[in-house]
């Protein structure tokens, strides 16, 4: 689970938010685990030490999958008094943390928001290089087919609106509902990189994956973009193509109503 449960005293105690980015090439993801290691039990550990609480819980913004990187992330957590420098506080923990973990900006937050629920939208990439290049691979897929780019963008805009995305969800999830609101949905061509970006209120487990390994299906002729709502329509994982693999994807931001959408205040 994202986080532990508070006691009472700990629920009073004031809340901040914690702005940063990680390369997840090495983590089983975000999320806190028993056998695996994690972004968020790194942070925790962290804070422990310089805010020395014998418990710091975090709760993330969302839960990317091992291998998942992300160049903007938010989570939160109580102290157990105000923090008189915020900026001093992140420049001691990118000192503390590994190198592939950055803290950007911790600041004050209203002792009820909350990083996950609070969150207006998400975005996401993914990166696809077609010309070997072990330069780019820890943070994009090779992918050397030809593609029918004007037919991945075809279908890509097929996926916008709010609609039920089961067929791009892996099983075993916790979620309560698979309707999500995408956005934007939009493929780009940089030089000989292939990016995909997505934009939705919520994202299912491996939805993103499964909805790029769809599109490419596309672009090798092996679907039609008008196949799209029949699997949208088919609410089964089984519809939908292969995922693709988790190092070609980033969380690039996450949008709040109370946080500004930019990064001044960036710890160097």
């Amino acid at each position: 689970m994202d986080q532990l449960s508070p006691t009472d005293e700990e629920a009073v105690w004031p809340r901040y938010f914690i702005h940063l980015a990680y390369d997840g090439s090495s983590y089983h993801g975000w999320q806190r685990q028993p056998n695996g290691h994690s972004v968020q039990a790194e942070l925790e550990a962290a804070l422990r030490t310089l805010l020395r609480q014998e418990k710091v819980i975090t709760t993330g913004c969302g839960r990317t999958d091992a291998g998942v990187h992300a160049r903007s992330f938010f989570a939160h957590f109580n102290a157990m008094e105000e923090i008189g420098d915020c900026s001093e506080l992140a420049y001691k923990l990118n000192q503390v943390l590994p190198p592939d973990v950055a803290v950007f900006r911790i600041f004050r937050v209203a002792d009820r928001a909350h990083a996950r629920f609070d969150a207006r939208s998400r975005s996401y990439e993914y990166h696809i290089h077609q010309i070997p290049d072990p330069f780019v691979r820890a943070y994009s897929t090779l992918y050397p087919w030809p593609l029918d780019l004007p037919a991945m963008k075809e279908a890509a805009a097929m996926l916008t609106g709010r609609r039920d995305f089961a067929s791009f969800c892996k099983s075993g999830g916790a979620q309560k509902t698979t309707i999500c609101e995408v956005t934007d949905a939009h493929w780009i061509k940089e030089g000989e990189k292939l990016v995909f970006h997505i934009t939705a209120d919520r994202f299912l487990r491996n939805m993103v994956r499964a909805i790029v390994g769809t599109l490419l299906e596309v672009g090798r002729g092996k679907r039609s973009p008008e196949s799209i709502p029949h699997i949208l329509g088919g609410l089964q994982r089984s519809a939908a193509g292969e995922s693709v693999k988790a190092c070609g994807l980033h969380l690039t931001r996450v949008a709040y109503d109370f946080v500004p959408d930019d990064h001044s205040s960036q710890v160097p």
